[in-house]
């Protein structure tokens, strides 16, 4: 038995959208230079610290401290034009190798609309790099892609970007292209180069996963303890008295949605969340993890609930959640500034 109570899977319907997507990829292919990932994390021009001590100002009053934790840099901890949202890892993958891949948002009150980006951290090496996510069109042009990125669920070579209200969007860690410009003001191919602010890599949408319910998709999840593997999605509600849900889907060897002949994704399972302010869920071996939030200052809770419901204490700004499997550890991100940091505590 378990404490999560089951409810409707028809709001979290998804239909898979592939239309628009390859003629920009082939465009952009033949402009730029594609490399793998491992050539981006060779490559890597940023350094995080491992327990440094510029991640506990997000640990405030948590006891005991999480086993495990990589800091940012100055400039990225400190930046509040870009706020990390989502993490995954190459376990969710089943990917060799002690990577994470955190996403932030731009906030567009800082300045003009930048999008959204991926950070890749290499954990043995400590360094990691941003890569800017894009719209590659069939002239070659590129833009930003202007959501909140919640969450982020890596999958074989898929990754699955929360986006809100209209479902979940793919990318494919296959195609991540060069950029030849390095102009930090301007995005897009103009006289023959392209520019992306200033980032070196891009990597284009290939897909998307268009919600056809009435649900949100907030965070995002990969369970390896389901059968088959399955993709994790919910809502944040911070409404009091009111209570989101989450929802898994079952995944393709491929890294798709087990999906019908006419392309429609129905939810394997749902449940209502028993708390509000939830900003990441994981479920491993029948347990569910929930990160809750609770504001800016206070810190945060770790509600687990198998057949009861349990509460643990958390960082401040808690947010999206993966695990690190062979050592059987939960992991996430906080978001506010001067407090930022991936860390990890024991399932």
């Amino acid at each position: 038995m378990s404490a999560m109570t089951a409810v409707s899977v028809e709001p979290f319907g998804l239909k898979w959208n592939g239309d628009g997507f390859e003629a920009g990829i082939l465009a952009l292919g033949k402009d730029l230079k594609r490399v793998p990932l491992d050539e981006v994390l060779d490559k890597a021009n940023r350094v995080s610290k491992r327990k440094g001590a510029a991640g506990t100002g997000a640990f405030g009053s948590m006891k005991p401290k999480p086993v495990d934790w990589y800091c940012f840099d100055a400039d990225d901890n400190a930046t509040r034009e870009w706020y990390p949202q989502g993490l995954t890892c190459a376990s969710d993958a089943g990917a060799g190798g002690n990577v994470f891949v955190v996403s932030w948002y731009h906030d567009p009150s800082s300045g003009a609309e930048r999008g959204i980006r991926l950070s890749f951290l290499d954990a043995a090496s400590l360094r990691y790099r941003h890569v800017l996510l894009v719209t590659a069109r069939a002239d070659g042009n590129i833009a930003p892609i202007n959501i909140h990125a919640g969450g982020v669920a890596w999958y074989g070579g898929l990754l699955y970007v929360a986006d809100t209200a209209r479902g979940l969007r793919v990318f494919d860690i296959r195609h991540v292209y060069e950029i030849d410009g390095d102009d930090k003001n301007t995005i897009g191919k103009k006289g023959g180069v392209h520019n992306a602010f200033g980032y070196r890599y891009v990597m284009p949408q290939t897909g998307a996963w268009v919600s056809t319910g009435t649900a949100t998709f907030s965070f995002a999840a990969i369970d390896r303890t389901t059968e088959p593997d399955s993709l994790i999605s919910g809502e944040y509600v911070d409404t009091p008295g009111k209570f989101g849900r989450v929802a898994r889907w079952s995944l393709a060897s491929d890294g798709s949605l087990r999906a019908d002949a006419g392309g429609t994704a129905s939810a394997l399972d749902a449940y209502r969340l028993p708390e509000t302010k939830i900003q990441g869920a994981l479920s491993y071996n029948g347990t569910w993890y929930l990160s809750q939030g609770g504001g800016s200052t206070k810190n945060g809770t770790l509600v687990v609930v198998g057949d009861t419901i349990k509460k643990r204490p958390y960082p401040v700004g808690p947010e999206d959640l993966t695990c690190v499997r062979d050592k059987k550890t939960l992991w996430s991100v906080t978001e506010f500034a001067g407090r930022r940091v991936v860390y990890g505590v024991p399932l």
